[in-house]
């Protein structure tokens, strides 16, 4: 990283002057968005550039973008453009665009695996409350054979109320 002839600003100070906390400037720092240099003392130290760089990402974050599309922008060149202004050539806006699919695909095979294991638990957690509730009432004094055929009738009326083909193992168990 090119240093500029002015002194590098220490946290506090550099988040003075963008007009943010410091743990602002920390958590783009975590996020892997800027790297300030550091001094002897491990203190960050933030050149021109950095204060760049935290300008950037301040007005798309105020333009609504996510850090994510951030973090795939600012690996990205800004080109010269004809009216003086820097913009992103179509070829890097591709590149974006395409990095930025690639995860929302990710997103969504994480989303389908997760409402897969949602789907899953609440399976045994209604399992769980159907045997609690079969112990309730043998403490209760229901024979074991009653509760039996109303878990087998409750089953069957569940198998069809959703269409399920296959059985679950042990709830056909009359061992008291």
């Amino acid at each position: 990283m090119s240093k500029n002839t002015q002194a590098p600003l220490n946290v506090r100070d550099a988040a003075l002057r963008l007009n943010v906390t410091p743990r602002t400037l920390k958590y783009y720092e975590e996020r892997g968005l800027v790297t300030p240099t550091r001094s002897e003392g491990r203190y960050r130290l933030y050149d021109e550039r950095d204060l760049e760089q935290f300008a950037r990402i301040l007005r798309l974050r105020a333009l609504g973008f996510s850090l994510h599309g951030i973090a795939e922008m600012l690996k990205r060149p800004l080109e010269p453009a004809g009216d003086g202004r820097r913009r992103y050539s179509q070829d890097s806006l591709r590149h974006i665009a395409d990095a930025l699919a690639q995860q929302i695909d990710t997103l969504d095979a994480r989303i389908a695996a997760v409402r897969r294991e949602l789907k899953e638990a609440q399976t045994v957690r209604t399992e769980l409350a159907d045997d609690l509730d079969y112990l309730k009432k043998r403490l209760a004094g229901v024979p074991s054979e009653t509760l039996i055929d109303e878990r087998l009738v409750a089953k069957k009326r569940r198998k069809s109320s959703s269409g399920q083909s296959r059985t679950a193992g042990g709830d056909g168990d009359t061992s008291e």
